[in-house]
């Protein structure tokens, strides 16, 4: 059994829409894929009504901070009407528009010919993030690709043109998708700038309920995957996997990394049974 637990579509910053990701996870000889875009459940009904073999597990990357610093959260098979976490999704889409805005306002102060009316046009009716302001970026000529958008120079956490938004502490992430009837995973915790996150603070997660740690990654050595293995081990965590594919922007990498079905199941009897 292959399971991807970590897919994006053009329902946030994906390049893909819902129904060809589906069509793609069946080329890829997926039996399960999971549709985490960012803070939303927007492409679900288009991925579901796509059909084929693979069996879609709704789900969602959830934009948290720990510290002051930007962490992911994905969430699994949760009721995404639950009026608590409903509002709190609101509010984080609402905040990202505002400061999509203001990240505009300072590349255009650094020289850089980018309008809010191209991000917007790129975004469509997805949740806008940084990756359509990086597209937008090289559309203009400012960058060669998206990805060079991503340093200090640009819009990196900390760089000259970042600004902050609003996101749930982490506990609170694991509650609100726990009283909706859902399971969570830490995304990524050893990629890229997400390499600051300690054992110990995973540790403080998985007492409040977090299930999962995502130890197959694109971005995570297999030295870093082996003391993460041993981290969910000791934690009793279920360790998950997926490719994070974000269609063109991560040269179609879907099914590049999977969860074991021993660990999707795991993940699936973890979900909190109605009281």
């Amino acid at each position: 059994m292959r399971a991807d637990l970590h897919v994006h579509s053009t329902a946030s910053d994906g390049t893909d829409p819902p129904a060809e990701v589906m069509r793609r996870a069946a080329r890829a000889g997926l039996d399960v894929v999971a549709l985490t875009d960012h803070d939303t459940v927007a492409g679900h009904a288009e991925a579901h009504a796509a059909g084929g073999p693979v069996t879609l597990l709704p789900g969602m990357e959830l934009s948290c901070r720990l510290d002051g610093r930007s962490l992911h959260m994905l969430a699994y098979l949760f009721d995404a009407d639950q009026p608590e976490l409903a509002a709190e999704l609101t509010r984080i889409r609402d905040d990202r528009v505002l400061r999509a805005r203001a990240m505009v306002d300072k590349l255009a102060g650094l020289g850089v010919d980018v309008s809010w009316e191209q991000v917007a046009a790129i975004a469509g009716q997805a949740v806008v993030g940084r990756p359509h302001i990086a597209r937008a970026m090289a559309d203009s000529g400012a960058i060669a690709s998206p990805r060079e958008a991503f340093t200090r120079d640009w819009i990196a956490d900390g760089g000259r043109a970042y600004v902050g938004r609003y996101a749930l502490d982490p506990v609170r992430a694991i509650d609100l998708v726990r009283a909706a009837g859902g399971v969570t995973a830490l995304a990524h915790p050893r990629a890229g700038r997400d390499t600051w996150v300690t054992n110990e603070q995973i540790a403080r997660l998985a007492a409040v309920g977090l299930a999962g740690l995502e130890v197959f990654h694109p971005d995570q050595s297999e030295a870093e995957r082996a003391r993460l293995i041993a981290l969910a081990h000791d934690l009793a965590l279920v360790p998950t996997g997926g490719s994070d594919d974000h269609g063109s922007l991560t040269d179609y990498r879907l099914g590049g990394e999977t969860t074991s079905g021993e660990a999707y199941q795991d993940l699936l009897s973890r979900v909190p049974r109605p009281a």
